[in-house]
């Protein structure tokens, strides 16, 4: 059984520990990944340049208070960047979704709380180098960045329009494209602010899912190649490997433990997806404890009140993302606990958290910041 969320901040059986709070502000250096503190208030320049950019950045900064609170090896940030909702929380004004997925990338980044941000474009097909180049540019250097594998080789089945499979993927978890495709440009276009490598495996078919074990030999090599291929990487450059499932198959008793072997034997870790189609959070921790001690990545997704399939019921209920509209306090207090307890421990964190998770990224990420930073509160003392 789970800890209660405020029982015990480390959540992976050792004794609890403060988080680290983040140190004086200092100049990010080239080669600090995971270790350097947030970048100190931009407001007055950022304001200045922002200004002169197609977007710019909405004042005052989100979480600007509530930053300097944050343990520096976490960070937090969105499941893309190019709402329009986001007016007044991110943006200075109404863009068009175009303009900010064009344009928008710089102003979010002026934000202290949202240090990474997932590029989800690359699960609908590969993106060049160069590709990457440009987003890498348009970000300061404390920065990091989440990528998603491509759906080429992350999906067993090659979906039709509707997202129904139609028939089997020969191309799934094959090792050179997924090395070709996807490792090698992310690697070479963001070079130091690539943060996480995701591969997000898609729903198996039936066939797949009551026998795994040929899946998971599949997953074995894969993990292993990239890790090899990661080992050419200075280190203070080689990312995270994370792998996201979306069937609860793989949590079960005689699968998760072969799964924890493989991705511990290739320097990987186990993405904690927070989405209607798995169970909730409590039921996903054991596999974390048994990777323990690692880096946490997690993605605050789809919200179980809509389903498991209901993405589209979301966004059209919650749309324009611009206010919590379904609260989730419960993963929220755990998630809170579980970060700090992770950072706490000299561990980096990444969380990406969706607008169908509770209405609006953003302000749910607020939400976490506040949730962590009454964590340090000392409690105050008895007088009677």
């Amino acid at each position: 059984m789970s800890p209660e969320p405020d029982s015990n901040l480390d959540l992976f059986g050792a004794e609890p520990a403060p988080p680290v709070a983040a140190p004086a502000p200092a100049a990010p250096t080239a080669d600090a990944q995971d270790t350097e503190v947030p970048a100190p208030p931009r407001a007055h320049a950022a304001k200045a340049r922002s200004r002169a950019q197609a977007v710019g950045a909405a004042y005052p900064l989100l979480g600007e208070d509530l930053a300097p609170a944050m343990p520096a090896l976490l960070r937090m940030g969105g499941s893309s960047w190019s709402y329009p909702g986001w007016q007044g929380l991110v943006w200075d004004k109404a863009y068009s979704e175009r303009i900010l997925a064009q344009r928008g990338l710089n102003a979010y980044a002026e934000h202290p709380l949202l240090r990474t941000v997932s590029i989800d474009r690359s699960f609908y097909r590969p993106l060049a180098a160069s590709e990457y180049a440009v987003y890498a540019a348009q970000v300061p250097a404390d920065f990091r960045f989440i990528v998603k594998g491509p759906a080429l080789v992350c999906d067993a089945q090659v979906r039709g329009e509707e997202g129904r499979g139609r028939e089997p993927n020969p191309a799934f978890l094959n090792v050179e494209l997924a090395l070709s495709s996807y490792v090698r440009p992310a690697c070479e276009g963001l070079l130091d602010k690539l943060g996480v490598l995701l591969f997000q495996l898609s729903p198996l078919p039936l066939g797949r899912l009551l026998n795994l074990q040929p899946t998971l030999a599949a997953l074995e090599q894969l993990a292993l190649a990239v890790q090899a291929e990661l080992a050419n990487l200075p280190a203070e450059r080689r990312p995270i490997v994370a792998f996201e499932v979306r069937d609860a198959d793989w949590l079960r008793p005689e699968i998760a433990p072969q799964l924890a072997q493989i991705l511990r034997q290739a320097g990987a870790t186990y993405c904690l997806g927070l989405h209607a189609k798995m169970p909730r959070m409590p039921e996903q921790l054991p596999l974390l404890r048994a990777l323990w001690p690692g880096p946490l990545v997690c993605r605050w997704n789809v919200n179980p009140v809509f389903g498991p399939y209901g993405y589209a019921d979301a966004e059209k209920q919650l749309a324009p993302f611009d206010r919590i509209q379904q609260p989730d306090p419960a993963t929220l207090a755990l998630l809170a606990s579980t970060l700090a307890g992770v950072c706490g421990k000299g561990q980096p964190a990444y969380v990406t958290v969706s607008n169908e998770a509770e209405g609006c990224g953003p302000l749910s990420i607020v939400r976490l910041a506040e949730a962590m930073a009454a964590l340090k509160k000392p409690e105050t003392p008895s007088t009677a």
